[in-house]
């Protein structure tokens, strides 16, 4: 792609590996780049685990460009452990100490400089076949490059060897507690997606509680109106404020899936260059963002789907007031914050990282058929989905929900027979198939809001034009359906729409229906109460 009035070149948006300043619109991180170096200059041990696809490639590679502009008094090594996890440990030490000389020996060449004699005879004559050849082998390398300090980044940690993690660990440690200024690596950091605590080593005594974490956020919104801006200024093409809040909000600054948006935006969606990024355009990326398979999502699923217990835990967590406590001892919310799946919200309680994730795991949990469509409208009623449109194309929106609580009464029992679903959250899983099937025959849009990280689920449905917003939780009292309904007249403020629908599905023994429409805050409020049958009558007391 070339810019047309430069001649040159074009940068663009990366989603494909770490970032390059030259080819591709980046966020700095000048405020955490300037916090890691300080870190490293105090001779820290740093380490950072995060989800893949987070930036952490790139922000490394930056902190060692930052300290080689030090001039000499740092000696930057990177290595990468993705490729020795099924190694021994006796091969996997060999595999270290040879990408050690080759780093060092780039270090040299890139500098324009040619190592000592005794420190060239030294590479070439030593073996490193354990943790104890392996500390030797430091304290030597620290002697023969003095008086510049040793900085080692290790990328992809988590690949390092079973056999090898403990004893590695502690040798690490031993060399920090030495306490010498020029200790050999005088400052390390440790990058990788499963913390220390999750790796396989003795754990009745910690190898390596010295560590300084390092914490590498998503992008703030004004670091995306940073990386947005470049784009702008470069083509001169201009993103509508809204756009840029938007999008934000939908990823919640997760650098994958901001890039991957602006991608579409700009290169696939043959937006003239001429004419401003707006809200429609966003729409129309997000809906092909959310219907594709990107490595993001896959990973994203893939995670999801190694233990049933995720999906009742992540359901839990969307479906009710209450939530789950942001508890990293209990294992499954450890492991799912290890993914990137969930976070801890400003309460102390979990939450789905943003809205664009918690709509591909309802995706991925609800069933392909759930063997109830064809009961969507009675029998004895020549009715589909079309008649919900009115002539002039807007959605009638109350009778096709209407409709929806008619067919869960008529279903009853069988709603408990959808397969691989869980039966306390059989009505949302119906409900989103209801809305999702009806959206995609008028050609609309329906995607995720998450307001509160917890208990409940705005699908604001985009059609001619027009925003409509349904709310869905789950029963839990009569204080609660009522707040429901004054934070879904204030969602229905911030979007400017003219109305809101609020369903709630209630597990109780014996709930009665409810169906109320009323003026909440200025604003027309449709709640529907939809009983959910809890077991087959032949099982009922």
């Amino acid at each position: 792609m070339l810019d047309t009035h430069r001649g040159e070149k074009m940068k663009t948006f990366e989603t494909r590996g770490p970032v390059d300043v030259a080819r591709n619109y980046v966020v700095k991180r000048t405020t955490e780049l300037t916090d890691f170096v300080e870190r490293v200059k105090q001779g820290r041990y740093i380490v950072i685990f995060a989800p893949r696809q987070t930036g952490k490639t790139t922000f490394f590679r930056w902190a060692l460009d930052a300290l080689a502009a030090e001039g000499i008094t740092y000696f930057p090594i990177q290595l990468d452990f993705e490729a020795y996890k099924n190694l021994n440990a006796s091969v996997f030490y060999g595999e270290l100490y040879t990408d050690i000389r080759e780093e060092v020996e780039k270090v040299f060449q890139k500098r324009g400089h040619v190592p000592s004699k005794a420190l060239h005879q030294y590479l070439e004559g030593t073996q490193v076949t354990d943790h104890l050849s392996m500390l030797r082998f430091f304290t030597e390398l620290e002697n023969l490059l003095k008086p510049q300090r040793v900085v080692i980044i290790i990328d992809e940690f988590d690949g390092i060897p079973g056999s090898a993690v403990s004893d590695f660990l502690y040798s690490l440690r031993r060399i920090y507690l030495a306490g010498s200024d020029h200790r050999c690596p005088y400052s390390l950091g440790i990058v990788g997606v499963k913390s220390i605590t999750q790796l396989n080593y003795d754990r009745s005594i910690s190898p390596f509680n010295i560590q300084d974490e390092f914490a590498l956020p998503d992008f703030t919104l004004e670091q995306v109106r940073e990386l947005l801006g470049q784009y702008t200024d470069a083509v001169g093409q201009p993103f509508a404020p809204e756009v840029i809040k938007a999008l934000h909000k939908q990823t919640a600054g997760q650098p994958f899936l901001v890039n991957r948006f602006a991608q579409i935006l700009t290169q696939e969606l043959n937006i003239l260059k001429t004419e401003p990024i707006g809200m429609t355009h966003f729409s129309e990326a997000h809906t092909r963002l959310l219907r594709e398979r990107n490595v993001n999502i896959q990973h994203l699923i893939t995670n999801i789907r190694r233990n049933p217990r995720f999906e009742t835990l992540l359901m839990e967590i969307v479906s009710y007031d209450r939530g789950a406590d942001f508890n990293l001892h209990n294992e499954y919310i450890n492991e799912l914050a290890t993914y990137g799946v969930i976070a801890e919200g400003p309460e102390g309680m979990c939450e789905i990282v943003n809205p664009i994730y918690q709509y591909c795991i309802m995706k991925a949990f609800q069933p392909l058929i759930n063997g109830l469509e064809r009961e969507y409208f009675p029998e004895d009623a020549d009715t589909d989905f079309l008649d919900y449109l009115t002539p002039d194309g807007q959605i009638r929106l109350q009778p096709l929900l209407d409709n929806f609580q008619n067919f869960i009464a008529r279903a009853g029992y069988r709603i408990l027979q959808v397969p691989e679903t869980p039966k306390e959250f059989v009505g949302q899983y119906l409900l989103f198939a209801y809305l999702d099937q009806f959206v995609r025959l008028v050609r609309g849009r329906m995607y995720l809001e998450v307001q509160t990280g917890r208990g409940r689920m705005d699908l604001p449905i985009l059609h001619n034009s027009q925003k409509y917003i349904v709310e869905t939780k789950i029963w839990e009292g009569e204080r609660s359906y009522t707040t429901g309904k004054k934070q879904l007249a204030a969602y229905v403020r911030l979007e400017g729409a003219a109305e809101g629908y609020y369903v709630v599905f209630d597990h109780r023994k014996n709930p009665a229906p409810r169906t109320e429409t009323e003026i909440v805050e200025g604003f027309a409020i449709r709640s529907y109460t939809i009983p959910v049958m809890q077991e087959p009558p032949s099982q009922a007391s």
